[in-house]
């Protein structure tokens, strides 16, 4: 515990103090200034807003062919940048994938900024950059997020996440000891939990003792209840467990409140749309509209919805100026709020969030997997347009994949094989189909287990 403690103050007052003289990384600076914004009045916060968003509006016009028809609005961009944004016509992913490059500002090199991709739906992920500017106000609007339950930036922390499947032994030797000692935070694997191996997981816990948890709701979900079968306790109090990517449902966060003693945090963000909204101690998720211009329209004719309506949530991030994507569909649905606050915060929040979901898998020797595991293997092989996996027992399940043209037989016989892998013992039935259909939400899920866990 005291080394850990030491590791703490190393980050913060020697590893982030260098970073800041030597780099100029602004991450605590940032934060300390969205922590200033959340006490001005509204209308100071809509000045800053309006003046982000016209900044990005003339880059647009200026430098981004891919809104070349803004060259003539510059006028109408100064006097009404809400209703010009408005004015344009919402980005799909789809359609930004079909000529990502366009939406480069002219003159950026992007071998000097930072390439990301999203997982998502398809097997093929979207690819964009950023610049450091961008990154550093993303992580800061975690932290101002993180902060409301007494959480820095060199606060211990367990993760409950994915393995780096691509590493090798040496890569991942080194990933570890970069979380463990300059992050402060170790890993458990989503992808591959064992049962039998929860006592050790807890010991190693109880010695770290984190100051907080960090990981997918559902496989939260399942670590907990596999706590709670087991018999087996933290001999500590938590500040918070934090669920992120996938929707957090209200059974959940009753069952991980309860194990754990502490509160359950929903952190809502996407990596193609930043940060976009975090939850305070009084249950409320508030919008980063420092950040983002966020709107909620209807999935049909693209109006904004009103209050406590449900409408599809599009992203505009105020901060990327190297690659934007104005109005941006993420690809999620959402409902907007009116009602005030307990906190105090007088920032807009948000209701419902109708998000991303990915199930855990069982496999037939009790081992769970995470239904990220599957798009992990699609992404690096990259040969699908679509896939979808359905689980129908630990001993059965439907494999469904929508080739592209060019894909070989033996690169689907490669990715099929791979996904076996992770599910041995399972008997997959592999289908080959020229769509998959959404959710009726319209969501797509590519990983769906159809029985309760035991």
């Amino acid at each position: 515990m005291v080394v850990m403690d030491i590791v703490k103050l190393a980050i913060e007052r020697i590893l982030y103090p260098w970073m800041e003289k030597r780099k100029g990384n602004r991450i605590r600076a940032n934060m300390r200034e969205l922590q200033a914004s959340e006490k001005l009045p509204p209308d100071s916060v809509d000045s800053l807003r309006i003046e982000k968003l016209t900044r990005l509006l003339h880059v647009c016009a200026d430098k981004v062919p891919a809104f070349t028809d803004l060259k003539n609005r510059q006028d109408a961009i100064d006097s009404d940048p809400v209703g010009v944004l408005h004015s344009l016509p919402i980005l799909t992913k789809a359609l930004y994938m079909r000529n990502p490059d366009a939406y480069l500002a002219a003159g950026t090199n992007p071998d000097v900024l930072i390439k990301n991709r999203t997982g998502g739906s398809t097997s093929e992920p979207v690819t964009f950059y950023l610049d450091r500017h961008t990154v550093e106000y993303y992580e800061a609007a975690r932290w101002r997020g993180l902060s409301w339950y007494g959480i820095t930036p060199g606060s211990r922390s367990v993760m409950i996440w994915g393995n780096p499947l691509e590493m090798d032994q040496h890569q991942f030797w080194r990933f570890r000891m970069k979380e463990r000692w300059l992050k402060n935070r170790i890993a458990f694997p989503a992808y591959s939990l064992k049962p039998e191996a929860m006592p050790s997981y807890l010991n190693t816990i109880n010695r770290y003792r984190p100051e907080y948890f960090y990981g997918y709701s559902s496989a939260l979900y399942t670590f907990a209840t596999l706590m709670q079968k087991q018999g087996l306790k933290l001999k500590f109090i938590p500040k918070a467990v934090v669920s992120t990517s996938e929707t957090l449902h209200d059974w959940q966060r009753e069952q991980i409140a309860y194990v754990f003693g502490c509160p359950v945090v929903n952190e809502y963000g996407a990596r193609d749309g930043g940060m976009i909204a975090y939850q305070c101690p009084q249950g409320s998720m508030h919008i980063c509209v420092e950040n983002i211009w966020l709107e909620l329209v209807d999935e049909k004719t693209g109006k904004p919805v009103g209050n406590r309506e449900t409408g599809v949530v599009l992203v505009t991030d105020l901060n990327n100026l190297v690659q934007p994507r104005l109005r941006y569909r993420v690809g999620d649905r959402a409902t907007r709020s009116d009602a005030p606050c307990a906190c105090g915060r007088d920032v807009p929040i948000l209701g419902a969030i109708d998000g991303r979901e990915d199930d855990m898998f069982l496999r037939v020797d009790g081992q769970y997997v995470h239904g990220h595991a599957f798009n992990h293997v699609a992404r690096a092989i990259g040969v699908l347009e679509m896939f979808q996996i359905v689980q129908e027992a630990p001993e059965r399940a439907i494999l469904r994949i929508v080739p592209k043209a060019e894909t070989t037989r033996a690169e689907i016989t490669k990715f099929t094989a791979d996904i076996q892998a992770l599910l041995p013992g399972t008997a997959i039935l592999t289908e080959e189909v020229t769509d998959i259909p959404s959710m009726p939400s319209g969501k797509f899920r590519y990983a769906i287990r159809r029985f309760p866990l035991p």
